[in-house]
């Protein structure tokens, strides 16, 4: 336990549970991860609010419920290889590594990348192996994916993504251009190969940047 446990357990409770994220392994995930520990130390005192917060670089930690929500629409049980696009502070990935067997994690900075590395190896977080790249290329020598988490919005669904998908996996991502609609989708594999594609509900996300 810590000092923002009471206001962890909080945000859990009321920001997560308290509207529609009922996957119970994502919500003791959310309430043991500290998100204080992967915010910049002037943004501590928000840690726990329900809001996306900078983190250098022009790019931000996502709200806890959005982490929540897509993390829950990737449906996973604990067997899957799971490719991260975005590791940004590293709390998405971190929560991915309590969920899923191994994590391939793809980032575009250099100096994000390093401290997201940082705190997940202070944090016990082994099964997790990145890169620097263009995430719009996913991680072609690691595929297929059981599951792809995009955290930044490109402007269509990437075609490599969806190449990388495996039968039976899920690709949960942002579309659509900054300043303009933005939609969450996922997109479904069938076992036998057949794409299916939902449309959830808006959201605003920093764009996926090629590099």
């Amino acid at each position: 336990m810590d000092e923002f446990a009471a206001e962890r357990l909080r945000m859990v409770a009321e920001g997560l549970a308290g509207r529609d994220v009922r996957d119970p392994r994502v919500l003791q995930a959310l309430r043991e991860i500290p998100r204080h520990r992967f915010v910049p130390p002037e943004q501590r005192v928000h840690a726990y609010a329900d809001t996306p917060l900078p983190i250098g670089a022009g790019q931000t930690i996502s709200q806890p419920y959005m982490v929540g929500k897509m993390t829950e629409l990737l449906a996973l049980t604990g067997a899957e290889r799971v490719l991260e696009i975005g590791t940004g502070s590293g709390y998405q990935t971190a929560l991915l590594c309590r969920l899923a067997a191994r994590i391939y994690t793809v980032e575009r900075l250099p100096e994000l990348q390093q401290r997201a590395l940082a705190l997940l190896a202070a944090l016990g977080q082994t099964n997790v192996t990145a890169r620097l790249g263009d995430g719009h290329q996913g991680w072609p020598e690691e595929a297929p994916f059981d599951a792809i988490l995009v955290t930044a919005a490109p402007t269509e669904v990437p075609p490599a993504l969806v190449t990388q998908l495996a039968p039976g996996g899920r690709l949960v991502l942002p579309v659509g251009e900054r300043w303009s609609r933005q939609v969450l989708v996922r997109l479904r594999r069938a076992p036998t190969g057949e794409l299916t594609r939902e449309e959830l509900f808006p959201v605003s996300f920093v764009p996926l940047v090629a590099s």
